[in-house]
Order: structure tokens, then C-alpha cells, then sequence
């Protein structure tokens, strides 16, 4: 029998995320928001296309945080959307499509859009968890 390598270890998979990511960006259906940026709260679970960078502790094997944020940051600023599900939607095929994950939790906040809520939003998954 061969040995597993990195990628073939049974039922396994590797999750990073980021909490409490704050954008500003225009959002809603209301004119006035499609003027005056609001601030989002993103939170996200990407799960790896590969497990390589816990065998390697190679940076070069990993997903890097930054480019992530960058990429969203620029695809926030970029357009504006009605809605918080396509903008969760967009972030997630960022996520599939650039950064090929297999499977993602999205989560978008507007905070105190509604009186007397610290955040209103959504969560959606995309992908396969194996």
C-alpha cells in the first residue's frame, strides 16, 4: 500500500477564517445607501484545496490572507449591491473561483441597520465539505 500524501488523507479538511472583517461599501435598496458606504462585518471559512502547508510550514503552500482581503476589498469597491445575499454570493465565488477552495461560509453584516439589533445579515455555504 503507498503511503497518503498531504492531499489524499481520508475525511479531512483544513478550515481557515477570518472574523469581524470590517468594509465599507455601498449597499441596499434605498438611494440613499447607494450614496453613503456602510460598514459590513465579513466572516468567513474557506476550506483548503490542499492540506500541503501543515506538512510543508512553507507560506508558499498556503492561502494568504492578504490577498483574500485584498481581493474582496476590491470587489466591494468596485460595484454597488442591492443585496446582501448577492454580495455574499460574490464574495464567495471569489473564494471558489480565485482562490479554489472547495467549500465556503460566507457571512455579511450591515451593523445597527435595524434599531435596537447590533447587526443584521447573512450566511451562506458553497461548495463541497467532502
Amino acid at each position: 500500500m503507498l503511503p497518503l500524501q498531504p492531499n489524499d488523507t481520508p475525511n479531512t479538511m483544513d478550515i481557515i477564517f477570518l472574523r469581524e472583517l470590517k468594509i465599507d461599501s455601498l449597499i441596499g435598496v434605498y438611494e440613499w445607501e447607494k450614496r453613503v458606504p456602510q460598514t459590513l462585518q465579513i466572516d468567513l471559512e474557506i476550506a483548503l484545496p490542499s492540506s500541503l502547508a501543515c506538512q510543508t510550514d512553507n507560506i508558499a503552500d498556503a492561502l494568504n490572507y492578504a490577498d483574500v482581503v485584498r481581493d474582496i476589498q476590491t470587489a466591494l469597491a468596485s460595484r454597488h449591491y442591492n443585496l446582501l445575499e448577492a454580495l455574499a454570493e460574490s464574495i464567495a465565488q471569489i473564494l471558489i473561483e480565485d482562490f479554489k477552495a472547495p467549500w465556503v461560509k460566507v457571512c455579511v453584516a450591515k451593523l445597527q441597520a435595524i434599531r435596537g439589533s447590533r447587526m443584521v445579515g447573512i450566511c451562506i455555504e458553497r461548495g463541497s465539505k467532502g
